[in-house]
């Protein structure tokens, strides 16, 4: 299973409050296989060389320079620490301590330095991390697949999990007789997988505990709906990947997952421009920056898209909103999008990190307000 550790909403809301004379946040795109992670170890080198340099312009104290810099340089070379990988991987350190997180999804390379962590990737990776686990389901087999973003999917090893419906239910088939003629035909098949379905459940619940990953399921009635009636995962998405799983593939499954998640993907985000629309007639929309800055400084942003890639550097003033931009990044300014998208969060407003092609007009963000301003 590909090891992912994000932190929960709650915590990444703490993240977004946390403030350091040098906040330093690297993200890079890592390989799962241990044997190609030299790359990975050159690249974070380059971008820890990169945010010191930006710290030594500015005058940075030379001592805490070093506790930024000496865990970093012990961590690249851990090789225990790389044996264990995903696609990408989050660095957030100040002087004080040293966090990492590794994400499914693929991450371009950046890094960012300010009074601040830059969160806006990580956000992506919490809220739709392009990655899934599917049960394959049928009456003679059940198995628990890891789907990435991309590359082959991974078989999960589940302890306890059922053989089949068959041996769920200590019987050599579900569709005999009991011997008190009270569990026959269809309905006592549906008895038995029902047991089957439980079983199955029971077993994955430790593995999908605490995973940002949502589960799909590939199965044929009436199998698909019983597992729904039974399912406690709280993950698992509404549509099914149809066809019988005995005859796909797993990486047909894979194939068939990442349709699913894009479609979720794409409803989410259609459902943000459609409210957009209706709320831009009531004046409650903005792409303005100034304007979104504003209105979540107020508390008046109920939801918000924003870029993922883009960082436009300068600051939010804490108490009015105001906007003063830089001239380029520096330690004295940060992601004004990313400032927002933390003040919306502590406001309990819904964030979404997409691109920019998602975002109506092509903005930095679109934010739907609460009430006019």
């Amino acid at each position: 299973m590909l090891p992912i550790d994000l932190p929960t909403m709650e915590q990444f809301k703490q993240l977004s409050q946390a403030r350091a004379d040098a906040c330093v946040s690297i993200y890079l795109e890592t390989d799962p296989l241990t044997q190609k992670t030299d790359a990975a170890r050159i690249e974070l080198g380059n971008l820890l060389k990169a945010a010191c340099q930006q710290l030594i312009e500015a005058g940075f104290d030379r001592n805490r320079l070093a506790a930024i810099q000496a865990p970093i340089e012990d961590l690249i070379d851990d090789d225990e620490f790389w044996r264990f990988q995903a696609n990408s991987l989050a660095l957030l350190t100040t002087p004080d301590r040293l966090l990492t997180f590794r994400l499914a999804n693929q991450l371009r390379s950046q890094v960012e330095v300010s009074d601040r962590f830059h969160l806006k990737p990580l956000l992506r990776a919490i809220i739709f991390p392009h990655a899934a686990f599917v049960l394959a389901l049928s009456e003679n087999d059940a198995r628990l697949l890891e789907v990435l973003p991309s590359g082959p999917p991974v078989a999960v090893k589940v302890p306890g999990m059922p053989r089949d419906a068959a041996s769920a239910a200590g019987k050599a088939s579900i569709n005999d007789r009991s011997p008190s003629g009270r569990i026959h035909g269809s309905e006592g098949k549906k008895v038995r997988l029902a047991q089957y379905a439980r079983k199955v459940d029971a077993a994955l619940r430790p593995i999908l505990a605490g995973q940002p990953l949502p589960l799909l399921l590939a199965a044929t009635e009436p199998l698909a709906s019983i597992y729904r009636q039974v399912d406690t995962s709280l993950g698992l998405a509404a549509e099914t990947i149809p066809g019988n799983p005995d005859r796909i593939t797993d990486l047909d499954l894979a194939a068939a997952a990442r349709g699913v998640l894009d479609r979720l993907y794409a409803a989410e985000v259609a459902d943000f421009r459609d409210l957009f629309a209706t709320r831009a007639a009531q004046r409650r929309t903005t792409t303005d920056l100034a304007l979104a800055a504003r209105a979540v400084t107020q508390g008046a942003v109920d939801s918000l898209l924003v870029d993922i890639d883009e960082v436009i550097p300068g600051t939010v003033d804490e108490t009015s909103g105001a906007i003063v931009f830089a001239d380029g990044p520096g330690k004295d300014s940060y992601g004004i999008v990313d400032e927002i998208a933390g003040r919306a969060l502590a406001t309990g407003a819904r964030v979404l990190a997409v691109r920019k092609s998602d975002i109506p007009d092509a903005a930095n963000l679109a934010a739907i307000l609460r009430y006019p301003l």
